[in-house]
C-alpha cells in the first residue's frame, strides 16, 4: 500500500483518548487515524447506482400517474 505523509492537527484531548485507545488495541496511532478516515470517507462517498437502473425505455409517459391500474393483481394468483 502507497502512503503519503501529511501533518494532522489534533486537540490535545483528542489526542489523549487517541493514544489510550491505540494502546489498548496494541496498534499504532498512525493505523487508527488511516481505519477511522477510511470509514468516513467510505461513508461519505456517494452510493453507484445498479447498472440496470434506467435501462428500460418503454416509451410511455404516463407510468407514474397509472401505477396502480399497471400493478392490479400482481403477486394475486391466477
Amino acid at each position: 500500500m502507497a502512503t503519503t505523509k501529511t501533518t494532522l492537527y489534533l486537540d490535545a484531548e483528542a489526542y489523549r483518548r487517541l493514544q489510550a485507545l491505540a494502546a489498548r488495541e496494541g496498534r499504532p496511532v498512525a493505523a487508527l487515524v488511516r481505519e477511522a478516515v477510511a470509514e468516513y470517507a467510505a461513508r461519505r462517498a456517494p452510493r453507484r447506482l445498479p447498472r440496470s437502473l434506467g435501462l428500460g425505455n418503454s416509451g410511455r409517459r404516463d407510468i407514474s400517474s397509472r401505477d396502480e391500474e399497471f400493478l392490479k393483481g400482481m403477486g394475486e394468483d391466477r
